[in-house]
């Protein structure tokens, strides 16, 4: 058994309801310190939903748990400032604001703190994604699919979020880049960064994560080490089968 403050995320019978319409039934997911976790499943699983609800974007009945506090009604600004990032499946960048302006913005709270070390907190994102530095005073509006996202990441990362919470990172990105965006991935976990993972990439997931929860209908369906999962009859048929020869090409 887990022991409570190795757990920095505990999310206990979450549900979510749009009218009448359960979304979300009563979900239970950790993410222990220092893992990737991954959530994955079919479109209308409730994926984002989940991150919504957990962020405060989405009202939501049961616990959220956070970095040992409980969080009675998630509120966005009061999570970003303890240390919860997400970035969310359509990126959401100020596009006619630059590079390097839409990163700053990502420190905004830690500013309003009066916390002074940015500068540190950017270069780090700059080796990180030396293309952001290179094209640090473009339009936000003018970078490809692939530098959009990591302008995303980037930009969630100057929060300097314990755990960082990624909606689809690889939706619309050529085979090329979403190899480098999981790199990334797995490099950030080894920085220290905690990461919960929503991915329709099953493959592609389950390669760099610890752990895995399958979502279906807005439950559970499925949970285990992420190794487990993947060699799992059930999971190789609904999603690494014949299907995901795609995934196969993404992933590797």
């Amino acid at each position: 058994m887990m022991n409570a403050s190795e757990l920095l995320l505990d999310v206990r019978q979450l549900r979510v309801a749009y009218g009448k319409v359960e979304a979300l039934t009563g979900i239970d997911l950790r993410v222990p310190k220092g893992q990737i976790v991954t959530v994955i499943g079919p479109n209308g699983a409730g994926k984002t939903t989940l991150l919504s609800a957990i962020m405060g974007i989405l009202p939501s009945k049961g616990e959220v748990h956070f970095d040992g506090r409980l969080q009675p009604v998630p509120e966005v600004e009061k999570l970003v400032g303890q240390g919860l990032g997400l970035v969310p499946e359509k990126r959401e960048l100020f596009a006619t604001m630059s590079v390097q302006d839409n990163l700053e913005l990502g420190a905004f709270l830690r500013y309003r703190r009066g916390d002074r070390h940015l500068a540190t907190t950017l270069a780090e994102v700059y080796s990180l994604f030396p293309r952001l530095f290179e094209r640090r005073h473009q339009q936000a509006g003018t970078l490809s699919g692939g530098e959009r996202q990591m302008l995303a990441i980037g930009r969630a990362l100057m929060g300097k979020p314990q755990l960082l919470m990624l909606d689809e990172p690889s939706l619309g990105l050529a085979p090329l880049i979403t190899r480098e965006i999981f790199r990334i991935i797995t490099d950030l976990r080894r920085q220290g960064v905690s990461i919960l993972l929503v991915e329709q990439n099953a493959r592609a997931a389950l390669k760099v994560a610890d752990y895995a929860y399958v979502l279906e209908g807005g439950a559970v369906a499925m949970e285990g080490p992420a190794a487990q999962l993947a060699d799992d009859q059930r999971v190789i048929e609904a999603y690494l089968g014949l299907a995901s020869k795609h995934q196969e090409l993404l992933a590797s």
